[in-house]
């Protein structure tokens, strides 16, 4: 089973946009996938048209030994969800132990099973939810408009992320930056691209994600780019994306 965590401390940058219809993509491409929503806002859940869920009935039971044990499971058309709820901010207080960095790995691999791939949605901050995401995950992805503080962002994300590796989870193989949003008509997305390339180099996904007016829509309704227009150039590179990706699960899997 694939752990992969789209993340970034900017908002703004496409990020549960991509938790989406990546998810959407690799699902349609044959895999089983289930999306954790660990944002407290919840955006990824009633962006899927979910309601607030019960607090026993939400992504919090990763992080309470006493609620159910039990994953509890929203199944969709495209991929399953496990949703957020307001709860977990409140249960931030309490998240404070240097070992609370952990939850969330240790309920993946003793409570999910018969997934190809969990893909974690975090909040756009560092808390203890989005650390937990990278303390589980083999794969990172961190959309980045190519924009000036958006790629500060980003960048500021990816350090984040190399540290969680070298003292908390080395068996995260690769953090890849994706750009999102991209107009082909102005410089400075051309400019912000070529420096992050220039930079990273490897470490910046080949495919972009390009404007797409069905994107937006999508994200209004409860579908997927795949409902409303699967010939649409998101729906496009989002599956561009799901193979480009997936060209990494051997390494988990080694």
């Amino acid at each position: 089973m694939i752990t992969l965590t789209v993340c970034n401390h900017k908002g703004g940058t496409g990020k549960t946009t991509t938790s989406i219809n990546l998810a959407a993509a690799l699902s349609l491409s044959g895999y089983k996938v289930l999306v954790i929503d660990l944002d407290p806002q919840g955006f990824l859940t009633r962006m899927m048209g979910q309601p607030e869920p019960e607090t026993d009935a939400s992504s919090l039971v990763l992080f309470e030994q006493s609620l159910s044990a039990a994953p509890p499971i929203v199944h969709l058309p495209t991929f399953d969800l496990i949703p957020s709820s307001p709860a977990l901010s409140t249960a931030l207080r309490r998240l404070t132990k240097p070992t609370d960095v952990l939850w969330a790995k240790e309920y993946i691999q003793s409570a999910i099973k018969g997934y190809d791939i969990v893909l974690l949605d975090t909040a756009a901050a560092v808390t203890v939810y989005s650390l937990n995401a990278l303390v589980a995950s083999d794969i990172v992805v961190i959309p980045v408009l190519p924009e000036y503080q958006p790629v500060i962002g980003a960048e500021q994300t990816y350090q984040t992320v190399k540290m969680v590796q070298n003292k908390l989870n080395p068996g995260l193989l690769t953090t890849k930056f994706l750009f999102t949003m991209v107009d082909g008509r102005k410089r400075n997305h051309l400019s912000y691209r070529n420096y992050l390339r220039e930079k990273y180099g490897e470490d910046v996904l080949t495919g972009i994600i390009r404007t797409c007016t069905t994107l937006s829509v999508s994200s209004r309704d409860g579908n997927t780019v795949y409902d409303n227009n699967p010939q649409a150039r998101g729906a496009i590179d989002y599956a561009n994306l799901a193979d480009e990706v997936s060209s990494y699960f051997s390494l988990v899997r080694a």
